[in-house]
């Protein structure tokens, strides 16, 4: 038995893997309140007492041009990180999300004894498919989200099991739209759609004007639709409030951060693909989806990719429930006759189908993933 307190060494790449980790610090502290966490998180990690030793946002890239401009830094902080990890030994190694980052610092780690448990598993079900076998040498514990994924590491020593989707945890007791509408001050019975043009700049950057160039289409027979468009940061805030000025006619009201609120405010929402579509599912929104990058990064992911679906709710359930708009079927023209045939006669072939998505893919996330990092790794190691 250690005399130590019990340590975790963690790297999150990303606000969603940020905020996933902070949920499994927290039960593991109410258990372990002298426990040490180390390594690279964000605000939530942090404030729940992770140790960061690198600032999070040196990881967060996409695309293909911005890793490799950015590959020898990410190498650096990588070797670093691995050497920190042999001077102050974790009992444990949690990778989070990020798997281009995690992988191969996870490998390391395994070779060296270091047992290693991952949250969120790559999309070899989207593209690259071989990265099961990486996965397989890199970890010995994976965390799945999603019901169908542990299936893929069947074949597999590494163990992986589904323990639920934090949305849906989070999002088991929504308020009610009346409650939050007169927390933002909207008219009751008003029409609103969430606009969501991505977390990211980049994405940001590409999205903004086609979505505003949408709403104006659609205001010409909506005259009285409000637009709620949140913004995840200040950086976002300040570059959307000069793209809308472009845009006096159209009624926007730019919110700081507060994007579920808009979502569940809102009639529908128009949305970049990625996790919030997921978001608005588990609120039973109707939503119209779109991608746009760069004609060379399309040229490439798009080779690549496995499944026919980029939304979260199509791939679920293998179907086409939610249109979807990508590259150059991102038009405003386009988006904006979907989100047109919504309001005009709502979606509850969507709806139902959410529904269903939320019963599945509620499990009570942290406790899960607490309960397995104690058990295989923790609790033995002690």
């Amino acid at each position: 038995m250690t005399s130590r307190p019990l340590r975790i060494g963690v790297v999150a790449g990303e606000h969603s893997g940020d905020i996933l980790g902070a949920k499994v610090v927290c039960k593991l502290r109410e258990r372990h309140p002298d426990l040490e966490i180390y390594g690279i998180g964000g605000a939530s990690m942090i404030s729940e007492g992770v140790e960061s030793i690198f600032p999070m946002d040196r990881l967060t890239v996409m695309g293909i041009i911005e890793p490799l401009v950015r590959l020898p830094e990410l190498l650096s902080i990588r070797a670093k990180l691995f050497k920190y990890f042999q001077k102050r030994v974790p009992d444990v190694f949690l990778g989070i999300d990020s798997p281009d980052f995690n992988l191969a610092l996870e490998g390391k780690l395994k070779k060296t004894g270091i047992p290693v448990a991952h949250i969120v598993s790559p999309s070899v079900w989207a593209w690259r498919p071989g990265r099961v076998k990486k996965v397989n040498r890199c970890i010995d514990r994976l965390f799945c989200l999603l019901p169908f994924e542990p299936d893929y590491y069947s074949s597999c020593e590494t163990k992986a099991e589904f323990v639920g989707h934090p949305l849906a945890d989070e999002l088991a007791n929504l308020k009610l739209r009346e409650n939050v509408r007169s927390h933002l001050g909207l008219h009751q019975k008003e029409l609103v759609v969430a606009v969501l043009p991505g977390s990211r700049m980049s994405e940001v950057r590409i999205l903004a004007d086609i979505f505003f160039k949408t709403l104006q289409i659609i205001k010409s027979t909506h005259s009285t639709l409000q637009f709620l468009v949140p913004a995840v940061d200040g950086q976002i805030f300040d570059y959307l409030s000069q793209q809308l000025k472009a845009y006096p006619s159209l009624r926007v009201r730019l919110l700081n951060g507060q994007s579920k609120e808009a979502m569940l405010a809102s009639n529908c929402v128009l949305l970049a693909s990625g996790t919030a579509t997921l978001e608005a599912a588990l609120m039973l929104r109707p939503m119209v989806v779109a991608y746009k990058m760069t004609a060379f990064s399309w040229a490439i992911l798009s080779r690549m990719a496995s499944t026919k679906f980029v939304s979260l709710p199509n791939i679920l359930v293998n179907k086409s429930v939610v249109p979807e708009f990508l590259q150059k079927n991102a038009t405003p023209e386009l988006l904006a006759n979907a989100l047109t045939k919504i309001l005009d006669n709502g979606n509850n072939f969507q709806t139902d189908i959410f529904l269903d998505l939320k019963n599945q893919l509620g499990r009570d996330f942290s406790v899960r993933c607490a309960n397995a990092i104690e058990k295989m790794f923790l609790v033995e190691k002690r």
